[in-house]
């Protein structure tokens, strides 16, 4: 960072990126003062700074700087206490995730700005910022210069989530009567669009797939991994558990039952997730493989391991078999559907869901079952059924009345 002093140290004027445009700060009324002077020339920056300077002595002078809670301070205090009450029921991730936006992208635009000053477009001011290139990035052929690219309206919208939590934390505390409006008003409503799911006939392609792979592995060393991923992907598309879900899963949570209200052999699991403690009664097609994989031995890791069967408290999964599970679906041109969305170990979730409404079944139940609301599945799910359109509902038309004419 290159720095220059003038006006006897009471200025300081800098630059973060060789070529960029100059900053000036200085410390007057208690505070420190920061501004962009706008200029790539030292000289012309020199002069912006002196008369910034001076304006803010004159202001100084008659009591018109602006004082109260910077932007910058309620961030400060948000992540404090977030982090705090947030320990131990949100991933550390997620928590540097708010804080790196701010560190990153907010604080620099709107750090220094008093709260009782912020108008009410500032978040379309942070947008259009975000999506204009900066003055002083550095031009091709530059120190460290790489190609500018506008974020994605994913990371915008998560910055503005933060930016929000910051004005709550204010407003909950006094320092503002209202939280500003940063809804985008140019914003139009999102697509719906189903989630990428196997159909009967892809779903048949894509076990008889797993099963051959189990029963004829390309190395004999994989042959056990290969056997727990067709367990997984019948056990999962039986169950409607999500990847998270199944990770978590420990053989004393499944109980193998006979259900009286259908006559059938089933699993009755207990759910440990994102949603906290639920329970999940599986179709039939998830008791051999529950059956397979508690009587299968546990893998050994080298030689000198003995010869083990899986206990209670062992987890029925310990991997997801992701690499084997994308070869099989590259292999057999099942990784994308036909919106080009590839499809994962969270699609047999979403096939477990659209089979049971294909089949006619309740959608309340099966959210239920599935540990989601029913606005969820009728969004992203029952949206794309065609079977799900009740035709003598639909296609209702009124009795035609035949007038009978009297005889002459």
């Amino acid at each position: 960072m290159q720095i220059h002093r003038i006006l006897g140290d009471k200025v300081r004027l800098y630059r973060r990126v060789v070529k960029g445009s100059w900053h000036a700060s200085t410390y007057i009324s208690g505070k420190e003062r920061r501004t962009s002077t706008k200029q790539k020339s030292l000289a012309e920056a020199k002069d912006v700074a002196e008369d910034w300077y001076i304006d803010l002595r004159g202001k100084a002078r008659h009591g018109e700087l602006k004082s109260g809670k910077t932007f910058a301070q309620a961030a400060e205090l948000f992540t404090s206490e977030y982090e705090a009450l947030t320990a131990g029921r949100r991933s550390p991730k997620w928590v540097e995730g708010h804080k790196a936006r701010l560190r990153l992208h907010i604080l620099p635009f709107m750090g220094h700005m008093y709260l009782n000053d912020i108008e009410k477009g500032i978040g379309q001011a942070y947008r259009v910022h975000r999506m204009t290139k900066p003055e002083d990035w550095p031009e091709e052929g530059d120190e460290g210069y790489k190609p500018w690219k506008a974020p994605a309206q994913k990371t915008i919208h998560n910055e503005i989530v933060t930016m929000n939590m910051t004005f709550v934390t204010a407003e909950e505390h006094g320092w503002i009567d209202a939280v500003p409006n940063l809804k985008n008003r140019y914003s139009k409503e999102s697509k719906i669009s189903h989630r990428p799911w196997f159909t009967p006939k892809e779903y048949k392609q894509f076990y008889e797939a797993t099963r051959a792979n189990a029963a004829n592995p390309k190395k004999i060393q994989f042959k056990w991994y290969a056997e727990q991923l067709h367990d997984y992907v019948l056990f999962m598309a039986n169950t409607g558990l999500r990847p998270d879900e199944a990770l978590q899963l420990q053989f004393q949570d499944v109980e193998i039952v006979d259900d009286d209200l259908t006559n059938e052999t089933i699993l009755e699991i207990e759910v440990r997730g994102k949603r906290g403690v639920g329970f999940c009664k599986s179709m039939p097609g998830a008791v051999r493989p529950f059956i397979r994989l508690r009587d299968r031995m546990k893998h050994k890791k080298s030689k000198g391991d003995t010869d083990e069967y899986p206990g209670p408290t062992d987890i029925l999964f310990p991997s997801n078999y992701k690499k084997m599970l994308n070869g099989i679906l590259n292999d057999e041109k099942l990784k994308f559907d036909r919106e080009g969305k590839a499809r994962t170990s969270y699609s047999l979730r979403h096939s477990y869901i659209c089979f049971r409404l294909l089949e006619g079944a309740d959608i309340y139940q099966v959210a239920k079952n599935c540990r989601t609301s029913v606005e969820m599945i009728e969004k992203h799910y029952a949206a794309h059924l065609k079977d799900m359109i009740d035709t003598s509902l639909v296609n209702v038309r009124k009795a035609k009345i035949m007038k009978i004419k009297d005889d002459e």
